[in-house]
């Protein structure tokens, strides 16, 4: 598969180490399924795991292709994360994954099970400090605290080996790390693209819709400032804006548990060892809506992985943070993880 890294610059294409592309800005094209009969459809249902890593039990929607119900064959793995106030089943009822996958399918592309998950809004990383014992339930999706509020809250974990465990003994998985793959959109791209760079074992391939991809970039800090990532929690509180209370009692009250929690910084760290052997980097791919907030985060993570030479695939399309991007360039980040899968 050829890696290449698409960026936007002033009409110029930048020397790098891979080639880069100008991406259009027009809008993703449609999934059409060849003429004739319609689309064989999956099947979704809803499971429920014990979360170890979570001291909680987890609900989970799951998509199984349209052959799964026949036969012994066994499939990819992709995982799809939602976003902050988000929940499991968003990617089937607001994203239509579901349809997507068949359409996808029709059109010849690889079968493959989709997990979708119950990240709460733990943003998918371990938290730098215990929540509050008395936690009480969600008052945005109206989930009980028995599942809501974790006695330890080690959302990485939970992903990268409580679910992948489950998956792997439940369903027919090709349970290897180059038949898995994750993604997610806004606090789930992070995670998506987090949980890939610190668990490369786990993981072949990750991509980021609209993702918080440099939480410590300072509020419209020049891309060449040198001081653009802020150094006290005051310049990181106004940097996050709005997700500042989520984010702090996450990632904690020093400057130092925020770096330990940076995709760019994790992606340096991965990428050295890379070089010395043993492991190996996911392969990457990330898009943005130019309008959305968090556009000029994206272009900083495009530009650090450019100068660490590491492999990725960045895009900007006409949109912002809303479920119409979303479910317009769903079909981008499906096909690249079936085109790394296997």
């Amino acid at each position: 598969m050829r890696r290449s890294t698409w960026r936007r610059r002033r009409g110029v294409l930048a020397a790098a180490l891979f080639a880069a592309v100008s991406i259009p800005a027009v809008q993703a094209p449609a999934v059409q399924a060849p003429a004739g009969a319609p689309p064989k459809t999956g099947a979704v249902r809803t499971d429920t795991l014990w979360a170890q890593s979570l001291g909680v039990a987890k609900s989970l929607t799951v998509y199984l292709p349209p052959s799964y119900g026949s036969g012994t064959k066994r499939y990819p793995l992709l995982m799809y994360l939602h976003g902050r106030s988000g929940s499991e089943r968003d990617w089937v009822t607001a994203g239509r994954l579901p349809q997507v996958m068949d359409s996808l399918i029709a059109a010849g592309l690889p079968e493959a099970i989709v997990a979708m998950p119950d990240g709460d809004d733990g943003w998918y990383t371990t938290w730098a400090s215990l929540p509050d014992a008395a936690c009480a339930a969600d008052t945005v999706r109206k989930e009980p605290a028995a599942t809501y509020c974790v006695p330890w809250p080690h959302y990485d974990d939970y992903v990268a080996h409580d679910l992948v465990s489950y998956m792997d003994r439940t369903y027919r998985t090709r349970a290897t790390r180059e038949s898995r793959a994750i993604a997610g959109l806004s606090m789930g791209g992070y995670g998506a693209i987090t949980i890939a760079l610190g668990y490369p074992e786990r993981f072949a391939a990750a991509a980021s819709h609209s993702g918080v991809l440099s939480p410590r970039l300072r509020i419209d800090a020049a891309p060449t400032d040198p001081a653009r990532y802020g150094r006290t929690m005051s310049e990181l509180g106004a940097g996050v804006r709005h997700l500042w209370p989520s984010l702090r009692a996450v990632f904690g009250a020093d400057t130092i548990a925020w770096r330990a929690r940076d995709p760019q910084v994790m992606a340096e760290r991965l990428q050295a060892r890379a070089n010395a052997g043993g492991v190996r980097m996911p392969a990457l791919r990330f898009d943005i809506g130019v309008n959305d907030t968090w556009a000029a985060q994206n272009r900083d993570f495009d530009a650090a992985l450019t100068r660490l030479a590491v492999p990725h695939t960045y895009a900007e399309y006409p949109g912002a943070h809303t479920w119409e991007y979303w479910r317009a360039h769903l079909p981008e980040s499906l096909r690249f993880l079936l085109g790394v899968v296997r």
